[in-house]
């Protein structure tokens, strides 16, 4: 009756440490948040590693680790890559 399916897409927030993704899109009201984004590199066809979710984010992008803050994260959604 249901055909399977599985979440392709995400907010970055919803990863898992060591899941891996590319940055489809950008999405914050807000532009120092997307000004930020944008001055760290975080732009969409990067691809990015979630290493750490707590007690801070830690995501790698290019071999280089960046600690950012919660409203960062929840701005970058990605297409979710199979490990």
């Amino acid at each position: 009756m249901f055909s399977p399916f599985d979440v392709t897409g995400c907010s970055l927030e919803l990863l898992n440490p060591g899941e891996r993704g590319i940055i489809i899109y950008c999405k914050s009201e807000d532009e120092k948040i997307l000004k930020q984004l944008l001055l760290m590199g975080l732009t969409p066809g990067n691809e990015i590693t979630l290493e750490q979710r707590h007690p801070c984010f830690i995501i790698k992008v290019k071999n280089i680790c960046l600690m950012i803050a919660q409203e960062i994260v929840r701005a970058i959604y990605v297409r979710v890559i199979d490990n």
